[in-house]
């Protein structure tokens, strides 16, 4: 079976000397020296010899086990005018990602081996971070027919997702669940029953009301919730819930994962930081698919991400072009771009506020998401692979467009002075970017 990832080879030498060492899995918080030989963390210790390799000062700084995003459209195939597998890398580098999962919503569908084939093939040459492709469910995302699982799997799918589309029927996804058996491979799921969604342009509620916008009720995730768990829990298969947005969904959630259900889930920076307030601004870079909800929403997806109910945050980067987004409201599509800002967003909302700390912040962007999807978990120990990102926790910058090295820029930071900067990433070995 081919691995997982791929990307770049890489083996620099490097001493990080002074920073603040901390791996919240290891429960590793000091002040140390941090030397990397040839690509893998070699010593870790006061005053160590630099043994001729590059210094970099981390006084006054942080360095923590590098990031992983489970949920990224490259737009490769088929929009390569949005992203490329080189531009989006280089921004998951620059957000202090080690790894990312790429969507197969692309153009071909990421259903066949030859489709998988080439993207590997392009990422070995392209990528600036290792990189895993997630293959599709069903034939073309159209919900009828299983794709040949067994087969993506060997090629090195790194799991299964019709994303962007609910599975369409129970008995489909029951199928698919008893087939990830044999692929050992997670199915990551979009919660969204249609009927009750088609519309919708933010969430239903006050807000919705006023504007005079479709309203995308809760329980149109909620409800879909609840269907994938219940057939977890009944083929005894593992699951992962995408992009969680409601109070609800969390609650059946945790009552399922509490029963025993081996179901995992993610939050993205925009949902765990805004509410549908924000969206009174019409600004079509806060059009996203979940929507935006309400502020009780927000609070239990915080308190999910803080006692680990929900265990991984994810960008959902999900780059357009940006004649695509200035159009009115109504007219745009859904998705917002993330991997640049998602460590500095959640650092100044959540961090900076006391609403969640910074140790359980990095283990929630970093092995969190790694565990959910059976990927390495990034360590800082001897002998792992150098996976690292340095963080200047006091460092404030103005969100700018002309900043991402994303080809798009449909943020809904553009304009926001955030606190907390990364200053260098080492991505398996290798120094994918510096500040």
């Amino acid at each position: 079976m081919a691995p997982i990832l791929v990307g770049p080879p890489g083996a620099d030498d490097l001493l990080v000397r002074g920073a603040r060492v901390l791996d919240p899995v290891l429960g590793l918080d000091a002040v140390l020296d941090v030397r990397v030989d040839r690509g893998r963390i070699a010593a870790l210790g006061e005053r160590l010899d630099a043994n001729g390799h590059r210094v970099v000062e981390g006084a006054g700084r942080v360095l923590a086990p590098a990031f992983v995003d489970p949920h990224v459209h490259l737009r490769t195939p088929g929009r390569e005018d949005e992203e490329t597998i080189a531009s989006g890398t280089a921004a998951a580098a620059a957000g202090g990602y080690c790894a990312i999962l790429a969507m197969p919503n692309t153009d071909p569908v990421v259903d066949a081996t030859d489709v998988l084939r080439g993207l590997r093939a392009r990422a070995l040459e392209e990528a600036e971070v290792p990189v895993g492709f997630a293959a599709a469910i069903t034939v073309g995302q159209a919900g009828q027919r299983l794709v040949e699982m067994g087969e993506l799997a060997d090629a090195g799918a790194a799991a299964f997702t019709d994303d962007g589309k609910p599975v369409a029927t129970a008995g489909l996804l029951r199928r698919a669940l008893e087939y990830s058996a044999i692929t050992d491979r997670p199915l990551a799921l979009h919660c969204e029953e249609p009927s009750l969604t088609r519309g919708g342009q933010m969430h239903m509620g006050r807000v919705s009301a006023e504007l005079g916008l479709g309203g995308w009720p809760s329980l149109g995730e909620s409800l879909c919730v609840a269907r994938e768990l219940s057939l977890a829990r009944d083929t005894g298969r593992r699951l992962h819930l995408m992009h969680l947005s409601a109070r609800e969904s969390v609650e059946l959630l945790a009552a399922a994962r509490a029963a025993g259900v081996a179901a995992t889930a993610e939050a993205t920076p925009h949902h765990l930081c805004l509410t549908d307030e924000a969206l009174r601004s019409l600004d079509p870079n806060l059009k996203m698919n979940p929507p935006l909800r309400g502020a009780d929403d927000r609070a239990a997806l915080v308190d999910a991400l803080r006692d680990g109910t929900i265990g991984a945050v994810a960008t959902d980067h999900a780059p357009h072009a940006r004649e695509e987004k200035d159009v009115p409201f109504e007219e745009a599509p859904f998705g917002v771009i993330g991997l640049e800002t998602a460590f500095a967003a959640l650092n100044t909302h959540l961090v900076e506020p006391g609403l969640l700390r910074l140790e359980t912040l990095l283990e929630r962007m970093s092995a969190g998401p790694a565990r959910s999807f059976g990927l390495p978990e990034p360590r800082i120990e001897v002998g792992a692979p150098a996976n690292l990102v340095l963080l200047d926790l006091a460092a404030a910058w103005r969100v700018r467009a002309e900043r991402f090295r994303s080809r798009s820029a449909n943020s809904w930071l553009l304009g926001s002075t955030l606190r907390g900067q990364v200053l260098l990433t080492v991505a398996a070995g290798r120094i994918a970017y510096e500040a």
